[in-house]
């Protein structure tokens, strides 16, 4: 029987695409390969016994193609505060051996797997202005904006709503802002997609 296990708190990925993830849609990448990164804060979580709330974690990817075809590249990166039990607990999670169909897909997607790194995680998060921002010193740094409405210049407000979604049910599309990765997986985009949601993720999938 699998570990039971929970995860709720606030997530974004941001990529190389156009604004509004063509995963969304089952649509093919906008430049046809996508570089990106996904992160997310745990505000309440345990797998078993092993508390994981107020840890982050975060990945970068690679793939030169649709998502659906693989063939795909990924780092992790845990935040450094976590203990040897969290530490093995988030990366069974994100290896998709816990259960859960959104992470099991992604890893069965993913032909290079780099090595974890276990790293200071600077995180914000504010949905209400379209902010999220996270950094790991020599390996990431990402930050999303509003998109603005080119008549006005006001922030542009747009959510996609997926009833049956994975990975999340609502998002808010906004941009990035900066979105560079220096580690293993390497890219610098020009501005591109971001996408910001709260969800709760167990090992039987995603259930908000």
């Amino acid at each position: 029987m699998a570990t039971p296990w929970r995860m709720k708190g606030a997530y974004f990925k941001n990529c190389n695409c156009d604004p509004g993830c063509p995963c969304d849609f089952w649509a093919a990448p906008t430049h046809t390969f996508c570089d990106g990164m996904l992160g997310m804060h745990i505000d309440e979580g345990r797998f078993g016994d092993t508390p994981l709330s107020g840890l982050n974690f975060a990945g970068t990817y690679h793939f030169p193609g649709p998502l659906h075809l693989g063939n795909g590249s990924m780092q992790a990166f845990v935040d450094e505060r976590a203990d040897a039990k969290q530490r093995e607990a988030l990366l069974t999670i994100l290896s998709g051996k816990a259960g859960n169909a959104w992470f099991q897909v992604v890893a069965s997607l993913i032909t290079t797997m780099h090595a974890p790194k276990f790293v200071p995680i600077a995180w914000e998060f504010d949905i209400s202005r379209l902010h999220a921002k996270l950094s790991i010193p020599g390996e990431l740094e990402t930050e999303s904006t509003p998109v603005k409405d080119l008549a006005s210049g006001n922030v542009h407000q747009a959510r996609v709503v997926l009833p049956k979604g994975m990975e999340y049910r609502e998002c808010a599309v906004a941009t990035t802002k900066v979105l560079k990765a220096t580690g293993k997986i390497r890219f610098d985009c020009p501005p591109g997609n971001a996408s910001l949601a709260f969800v709760e993720h167990t090992q039987d999938g995603l259930i908000a």
